[in-house]
């Protein structure tokens, strides 16, 4: 979990970033029994700023590719621009 925060903190630059570590509720579930974890996101950055929620969806998987998988089999995602909160 500190390699996605450190992954979003450097790539994005959040305002202020809440990982929520979910596995645990899936617990049997396929992607579970392969390692990878179940999240919960929620994102504040200037980078999101006049983008569509696909747009900031899409940064946020794009910073976090090479996470997807072994350490990310879901992921559920809130990112907001900083006067949106």
């Amino acid at each position: 979990m500190q390699r996605i925060r450190a992954v979003l903190e450097s790539s994005l630059a959040p305002e202020s970033l809440e990982l929520v570590d979910e596995s645990h509720l899936h617990e049997g579930h396929p992607g579970a029994r392969a390692g990878g974890g179940h999240y919960d996101l929620t994102i504040v950055a200037e980078c999101f700023r006049d983008k569509s929620a696909v747009a900031r969806h899409r940064l946020v998987y794009a910073a976090l590719a090479a996470e997807m998988g072994p350490e990310i089999h879901a992921l559920s995602i809130k990112a907001y621009a900083p006067d949106e909160i």
